[in-house]
């Protein structure tokens, strides 16, 4: 796979599609993989918190989820194929996992939000293999006890949708206990397939401004992190650009 560097990341020249294949070619061979999406949100993250840089590094495929950073990889003539949105990457591998018998298990969010998420799923995917969920309301003092029952279960993937960096914390314990699956941060995606918020109509996913569509939502909570956020990642790609003619 080529990668392009950004923002010290190596960031995979993958599509939609040609991501779920490799994913593919990881479960047949038995191989673990951590499936990381970078956006604006984690590239300005990464430059204070080493912990999270170094778990970004260790990343098997690093997906651009997010239409900022297909934007900066053009700038930076690093361009990448396309954005690859956390939430429509799941959808797709789970109806790869319903046509090929792969197991599932879902982590996070509220109990009745997870719990409904995972009913639409099935109504949506009725032979795909869900081996459980859990609400994703739990500390680091109970990840080894998590480790211990994924092993036990054996998902083929684990689709984790709690708060960042504890979602990549937690999917690198996981990992470092040498638990075998292809473990998937989803951030806010239970939100969605659970029907508790909307997603943004297609023409404003289409036009980059899915973003917008979710400040909309959620005002209080996402205000700081698109506006103040979205200054700051300015900031770093142009530097970058800087950089680069130097």
């Amino acid at each position: 796979m080529m990668r392009r560097n950004l923002f010290g990341l190596e960031v995979d020249d993958l599509t939609r599609q040609e991501t779920v294949s490799v994913v593919d070619e990881y479960i047949q061979n038995g191989k673990p993989a951590h499936l990381l999406g970078v956006n604006s949100d984690k590239v300005n993250a990464i430059q204070d918190d080493l912990r999270l840089l170094e778990i970004c590094k260790k990343a098997a495929i690093v997906n651009p989820d997010g239409i900022s950073m297909v934007l900066a990889s053009r700038m930076l003539k690093q361009a990448l194929p396309e954005r690859v949105a956390g939430i429509d990457l799941m959808d797709d591998l789970l109806n790869l996992a319903a046509q090929k018998g792969y197991s599932v298990y879902f982590i996070g969010a509220k109990e009745a939000v997870i719990r409904q998420a995972v009913t639409n799923i099935e109504a949506k995917y009725p032979t795909l293999r869900v081996l459980g969920y859990e609400n994703g309301y739990f500390g680091s003092d109970v990840w080894s006890q998590k480790a211990a029952k994924l092993k036990d279960i054996r998902a083929d993937m684990v689709f984790i949708g709690i708060t960042s960096p504890q979602k990549e914390y937690f999917i690198q314990s996981l990992m470092d206990a040498d638990v075998s699956a292809i473990f998937m941060g989803v951030g806010g995606s239970f939100d969605v397939i659970s029907g508790k918020l909307s997603r943004a109509p297609r023409w404003m996913q289409m036009a980059g401004l899915e973003w917008f569509y979710r400040f909309l939502q959620e005002p209080r909570r996402m205000w700081r992190r698109y506006f103040f956020g979205n200054l700051k990642f300015i900031n770093l790609t142009i530097k970058e650009a800087r950089s680069i003619k130097q």
